[in-house]
Parts: C-alpha cells; sequence; structure tokens
C-alpha cells in the first residue's frame, strides 16, 4: 500500500540488526511530514554492526559488507544481496556455506536498508543512480535477493534496472502458521539451503560441480524440519 504512494513522502526501512533499527528509529522519529515504515522482527537476533558502522550503513541505506564478501579487487561470480534481519541472518550463512565448499567462488554481500535505493533516482528521491546500481549489482552477474515480503515488490522496484533479468528474489510465499523459525524459512524457501541451491544452479561453473553439496542442502532441509517437527525448536547449531 505504502509503495502506491507519492515518493514524495513515503520512505521504507528493512533494518539487519538491532544497532540499525536504533539509527533507523532515531531518524525517523526526527523527521518531519513522511510516512515512514520500519520493518522489523520482534525476536532476538545476532548483532552484525556496531554502531558506529550502523549509523554508516543506514545513512547509505545500502552497501557492500565487505567483512561478509571476497570479490575485492574483481568482479563477483554472485552478488548475494538481503533485506530485512531473518533474511539477512540467513544469506549471510549461506555465503559462509558456499565459500566453504568453493574457496575460489567470488561473493559480494549486499545489504539493503532502505527499500527505495533499488528504485531509479528519476523516480524515488533515495533512489540511486544507474550508475552506482550498475557498480553494485553488476551488468552480467547473477544475483540473489533475499527479501523479507514479497518477492513482486523487489522486482517491482528495480524492473527497469540494467540486469534485472539475472534477478532472482526470494521472499514471503503465504506458507506456515505455528512454526519455528528456520521451519518457516525452508518453508518459504527464504533459507540458508535454498539459497545455496539457488547460487549453484545460476552459477554456470556450479551447475555440475555443484550436485553433491546440493544433495546435502536438501538432506539439511530435511533433517532441520524433522527436528522441529519432533521437539517444537530448531536444530541446535551455529548461526
Amino acid at each position: 500500500v505504502v509503495v502506491n504512494k507519492s515518493p514524495a513522502v513515503t520512505r521504507i526501512y528493512l533494518p539487519p540488526d538491532v544497532n540499525s533499527l536504533l539509527a533507523i528509529a532515531d531518524h525517523c522519529l526526527q523527521s518531519t511530514d513522511y510516512i515512514n515504515v520500519i520493518v522489523s522482527d520482534k525476536q532476538k537476533h545476532l548483532q552484525y554492526l556496531d554502531m558506529d558502522d550502523a549509523i554508516k550503513h543506514c545513512t547509505k541505506g545500502i552497501g557492500i559488507w565487505e567483512w561478509a564478501s571476497n570479490d575485492n579487487g574483481s568482479e563477483p561470480d554472485l552478488v548475494m544481496a538481503c533485506a530485512g534481519d531473518i533474511p539477512t541472518k540467513e544469506a549471510l550463512a549461506a555465503t559462509v556455506i558456499l565459500r566453504e565448499h568453493f574457496p575460489d567462488l567470488k561473493v559480494r554481500f549486499v545489504n539493503v536498508v532502505d527499500l527505495y535505493k533499488l528504485t531509479p533516482a528519476s523516480e524515488h528521491p533515495h533512489g540511486l543512480s544507474d550508475k552506482d546500481f550498475d557498480s553494485l549489482f553488476t551488468l552480467d552477474k547473477p544475483i540473489l535477493f533475499n527479501f523479507h515480503g514479497y518477492p513482486w515488490l523487489i522486482h517491482r522496484l528495480a524492473y527497469r534496472r540494467n540486469n534485472h533479468k539475472n534477478l532472482h528474489v526470494r521472499g514471503y510465499k503465504e506458507k506456515g502458521s505455528i512454526n519455528t523459525p528456520l521451519e518457516l524459512a525452508i518453508q518459504n524457501e527464504i533459507d540458508r539451503f535454498s539459497l545455496v541451491i539457488d547460487a549453484i544452479d545460476r552459477i554456470p561453473a556450479l551447475k555440475v560441480a555443484g550436485a553433491h553439496v546440493k544433495e546435502k542442502m536438501r538432506d539439511m532441509q530435511i533433517e532441520c524440519r524433522n527436528y522441529a517437527y519432533e521437539y517444537g525448536i530448531d536444530l541446535p547449531g551455529p548461526d
């Protein structure tokens, strides 16, 4: 509904952690004459950024997380993008899995706080220029975008961008009810295992070489869902 309103007054933010939430909330509470939407979970989550880095990241609205990327100085094989707390956690976990199994794979990790950064600058005052968007998301590399919302919204905002044809969005599919967090993510295919499978399917060099890893990811999905069904909690393991 908010996206249908005038871009002069609408703002949508998806902070990835608590410090980012504080930075965004401070900004919104000081603003006037805007409709500010903040999308945030009520559960405890991992903390990725210290306060200074969170303020910088939220001020930019979008950016590469250098510590989660390994493409510095070269073109990435994959752009892993995300918006939202749970999608960020799962995208980070997927990146770790990919780099563990494919050490030569170059992954660029992009986090989006200000959703309107995806739109062209001509359509929204917060929109990125085409040059900046192309620099972040490349002109021809596969993009996996993990989103805390309906996938079509990302396509709607970014459909005029140069690399939209390689943009693949995972998001809410209206699945799940009383589930554990990871089980719900698996049902909506925004979990780390689904993202790894997607990456293998979309990176030419991995389509055949990644077959064994895909099998392992499917096995992990089954194991996690069975554990959640039996014990009512997610399978213990590192976040």
